[in-house]
């Protein structure tokens, strides 16, 4: 895709500013200056989950809460077209998906999918390129890993000011399976993870988890790369 490649070209050649803390004129690898490179490094994985939690979520493993470095690396790479940083956050959510799942095994790795709207606005499929770089770094450390698309997203009102109930019947209704012979079995032994960027509520989780269950592909555990915090009033 020229667009992605030109982003991708861009971000490792011209003189941007460093994704996680905006520094200006420091060295950078795939947009990140080595400081904030050893902040995202000193992460591990940890269980998470909202409160409440919807009742279909799976258990979730998350590299760090949303904020500081993490936060705006995430945001650089998602809202303002810095697709160079797929290749490292796609090997960092590859160590959440090796924390939860334990063991070296089969794995199915299902992305949570993008409606077209918001793959446009993103120049591309976000999660699907994280999910392909994550799929590689485990391969080469000697993970059986497919990644595969098995659900679609619909047309869906943005959530924003909506409370957990609202959420989670917006994203309650905004998934369905696709033909599934194209997206193929799970391997024997195997676990399905479902991928995503941030946990908030767990409702979008929690949707594509139902979907893939009713398909016979309950997932065993969801990996993101950031969980947000629940604020507390007063």
């Amino acid at each position: 895709m020229p667009g992605s490649l030109w982003a991708d070209l861009a971000d490792l050649v011209l003189p941007v500013e460093c994704a996680g803390c905006r520094a200006r004129r420091v060295p950078l690898r795939h947009g990140v200056c080595a400081d904030c490179v050893a902040t995202l490094g000193a992460l591990r994985p940890v269980p998470v989950r909202p409160d409440p939690a919807p009742a279909a979520l799976p258990p979730c493993v998350a590299l760090g809460a949303y904020d500081g470095v993490l936060r705006e690396v995430l945001l650089a790479y998602k809202e303002r077209g810095r697709h160079g940083l797929a290749r490292p956050l796609g090997g960092l959510l590859a160590e959440v998906v090796a924390a939860a799942v334990g063991e070296v095994r089969p794995v199915l790795l299902v992305p949570v999918p993008d409606t077209a709207e918001a793959a446009r606005a993103r120049y591309g499929d976000h999660l699907g390129r994280l999910a392909r770089h994550a799929a590689a770094r485990l391969r080469a450390a000697g993970w059986p890993v497919r990644v595969r698309r098995p659900v679609r997203a619909l047309p869906r009102p943005d959530s924003v000011g909506l409370d957990s109930a609202g959420r989670a019947a917006a994203a309650a209704a905004a998934f369905r399976l696709r033909a599934w012979p194209s997206a193929g079995p799970v391997d024997p032994g195997g676990t399905v993870v479902v991928l995503d960027d941030i946990l908030t509520t767990g409702a979008t989780l929690a949707a594509v988890g139902s979907v893939l269950g009713a398909a016979g592909l309950s997932p065993t555990v969801a990996a993101v790369l950031a969980a947000t915090r629940k604020r507390r009033s007063g």
